[in-house]
């Protein structure tokens, strides 16, 4: 074998090599990820702070079923329902997801921060252009704000958030998740303690002796309305979850 042929037959092992990968990580990428409840006396407390219909629903009865995203919570973690963060509902605690919350006094913001630095790690889903459909009135505190009341706590964790230019449906990858969901806002990191994917959909920071990860979005969470991709949307829940977890 010459010289030349040598080189053209490494050349084509090498092209075989990098389309095998890419066929590997894709596949990866598209395959549903699950994960499996865990025993009762194992499942950590998770604080709950949300005003999405995910612990009651729209209606507020006791009469309908639990929601896909509760039912998923409530295989891992034991979740206890809080309606603010402050010192006395975070202490003792060790993680927090809050998902869409409606604006936290500028007292209690201190105090989570306070919370974070100290340790705490928190998931927080931040969504700048809710689609979420409630039947709540306008005004309604029940109601799950149209936007993210950002009152300059991502800012001082090293984050900026914006809006989308267009609305719509649409397919994300993060975090090898194909996510489906509506109007995503995008992340910018203004800090290098926090590091963006490369969807601008999710960040992680490190927050003092804590971790902040942080979603631009909560419509992921409508699992009837994102089809059936949902089981990879909330996978990126939990699995989120279980990182700030470990």
């Amino acid at each position: 074998m010459t010289r030349l042929q040598r080189r053209a037959l490494a050349a084509i092992l090498a092209a075989a090599i990098l389309a095998i990968a890419a066929m590997t990580f894709f596949s990866a990428a598209g395959r549903p990820v699950k994960f499996e409840p865990r025993p009762l006396a194992e499942r950590p407390e998770l604080l709950l702070l949300t005003t999405l219909p995910i612990v009651f629903p729209d209606e507020f009865t006791l009469d309908s079923e639990r929601s896909p995203v509760l039912a998923a919570l409530q295989d891992r973690y034991r979740v206890v329902p809080i309606s603010i963060a402050d010192r006395s509902s975070l202490a003792s605690h060790r993680l927090l997801l809050m998902a869409q919350p409606q604006a936290q006094p500028a007292e209690s913001l201190v105090e989570l921060d306070a919370w974070v630095r100290g340790g705490g790690r928190v998931l927080l889903l931040a969504d700048p252009v809710l689609q979420w459909p409630s039947k709540r009135p306008l005004g309604d505190l029940l109601r799950p704000p149209v936007a993210f009341a950002d009152t300059g706590l991502l800012d001082h964790w090293g984050l900026e958030l914006s809006a989308p230019e267009e609305l719509g449906p649409q397919s994300i990858a993060v975090d090898r998740r194909k996510i489906e969901t509506v109007a995503p806002g995008e992340l910018a990191a203004t800090s290098a303690d926090c590091a963006v994917d490369p969807s601008r959909l999710l960040a992680r920071c490190r927050v003092g002796k804590g971790f902040a990860t942080i979603i631009a979005d909560a419509d992921f969470l409508d699992v009837p309305r994102t089809g059936p991709s949902n089981d990879q949307n909330l996978a990126l829940l939990l699995g989120e979850l279980d990182r700030l977890d470990h």
